[in-house]
């Protein structure tokens, strides 16, 4: 058993969408008359499904992190930040450095070099 799939409400479905298309290189793939809207990357991993929340739903919940695996996190925190997502500092822990935000709908993401660490 793998885990392939994570489930996000949100309230902007497209603006969700929009976000991690373009900050993290997922596709959207939709199949008619489906309320989930797929995110696949390219390169495999865990697919993200977003999905309307409900109007009493609350946003950005802290129980959850999206970790990325990012072999250089100041350049991809630089990258981002000049096309309008901003991370906050970039912390150094055992053997690797991660930087975090928020998606717009308050959810906590996170880049990591940790899946590198030991690697020359």
């Amino acid at each position: 058993m793998t885990l392939n799939r994570v489930l996000l409400y949100a309230k902007d479905v497209a603006l969700t969408v929009r976000f991690y298309e373009r900050y993290f290189g997922f596709e959207a793939t939709r199949e008619d008359g489906d309320r989930i809207v797929e995110l696949v990357h390219p390169q495999g991993g865990a697919r993200l499904m977003i999905h309307q929340a409900a109007k009493g739903q609350r946003q950005g919940q802290v129980l959850v992190k999206l970790v990325f695996d990012v072999e250089d996190v100041q350049s991809f925190c630089d990258r981002c930040r000049a096309d309008g997502l901003a991370f906050g500092a970039v912390h150094h822990a055992d053997g690797y450095v991660f930087a975090n935000a928020k998606d717009p709908c308050l959810n906590t993401i996170s880049v990591s070099s940790r899946a590198f660490r030991g690697r020359a």
